[in-house]
């Protein structure tokens, strides 16, 4: 799980057989106290790739700087540059998100901030008064939290 702001605008792209991409920076800060009381302040850049209706509802509504929560996966990937040198990089497949920040942030197209992908629809408050005499509603006063 992941919170951060988008260094770059996503970049999508489609496979050719129909599969959406999407490839995202996300600088995650850290906030410490070292031992002798000095407060510091640490940024680390995780790549992000997202795949099929996600990618494309990120594409989307999302520019650089905005906030995000994600959830994902670490993948590492290894490849060999053309002069023999081997790289390595952990980047994160993301398996869930949701928009962070007011309505302010959203752009013209009007995606919700607290646009959550995978949650399911808002539920109604009953509209039935419990009767007053009813003393037994189910709950206990002395709850522990």
């Amino acid at each position: 799980m992941l919170i951060g702001n988008l260094t770059r605008d996503p970049e999508v792209r489609t496979t050719p057989t129909g599969l959406t991409i999407c490839k995202l920076g996300l600088a995650v800060n850290r906030n410490y106290t070292t031992k002798d009381g000095e407060k510091r302040e640490e940024t680390t850049f995780v790549d992000i790739d997202a795949f099929g209706r996600q990618a494309e509802v990120l594409g989307q509504y999302l520019r650089k700087g905005r906030p995000l929560f994600v959830e994902g996966r670490l993948k590492f990937d290894q490849w060999e540059t053309p002069e023999g040198d081997k790289r390595s990089k952990l980047g994160v497949v993301l398996d869930n998100f949701q928009f962070l920040g007011d309505n302010r942030d959203s752009d013209s197209q009007g995606a919700p901030a607290g646009y959550e992908q995978n949650s399911p629809a808002p539920r109604k408050a009953p509209t039935q008064k419990p009767a007053a005499d009813d003393t037994d509603s189910g709950f206990d006063d002395d709850v522990p939290f």
